[in-house]
């Protein structure tokens, strides 16, 4: 089965380029909050440990991220539990949640979950979707109670897998792809 990429490619309204990936989570979006500023959370789907200071201007530290080097972030935004949005190099990362119907059957709750990468370079799109597309897989596992089966970070196989899709899809490329030869 050939790799499916969930992102979409956007330009927004003030000319910069960003991915955007929308999932919906059958936990209520205090729990899905936590799978997005817990580092004992993040570990098990984001690419790189992260220590989120949770204020407006608060430090975000990235360590072990196998394709790039440790660094330190800033938060633009927070509103718990509904956004937290930080720079992750010459990025920015924002994560939006929003609380759906509860399932009436079951009495569960549902979030929507957004996250959207305001892109540096535009020719970085194809390799940032077919990142997150990886590490929201893992996250989706997660979310269902299960492990995800191989690595959620740095170069894999369906991340080169997904990368080309988004290529052939016409998602701008050219930035280097990790573990990619030259």
């Amino acid at each position: 089965m050939a790799a499916e990429p969930t992102g979409t490619f956007l330009t927004l309204d003030d000319g910069r380029p960003a991915v955007r990936f929308v999932r919906a989570y059958h936990h209520p979006v205090d729990r899905v909050w936590r799978f997005v500023t817990d580092p004992d959370e993040l570990v098990h789907w984001f690419p790189s440990r992260a220590e989120i200071d949770l204020r407006p201007g608060g430090t975000v530290a990235f360590s072990g991220d196998p394709a790039m080097e440790d660094s330190t972030g800033r938060v633009i935004a927070v509103d718990p539990p509904r956004h937290l949005s930080f720079t992750w190099g010459e990025d920015e990362i924002h994560f939006d949640l929003e609380e759906l119907e509860e399932l009436e059957e079951l009495g569960e709750k549902r979030t929507r979950f957004t996250l959207t990468n305001v892109l540096g370079a535009r020719n970085t799109a194809a390799r940032n979707s077919a990142g997150w597309d990886v590490c929201l897989s893992a996250l989706d596992a997660w979310a269902r109670g299960e492990r995800f089966e191989g690595s959620h970070a740095g170069p894999t196989e369906l991340g080169r897998e997904l990368y080309e899709a988004y290529v052939a899809a016409g998602v701008p490329s050219g930035a280097p792809f990790p573990g990619a030869d030259g």
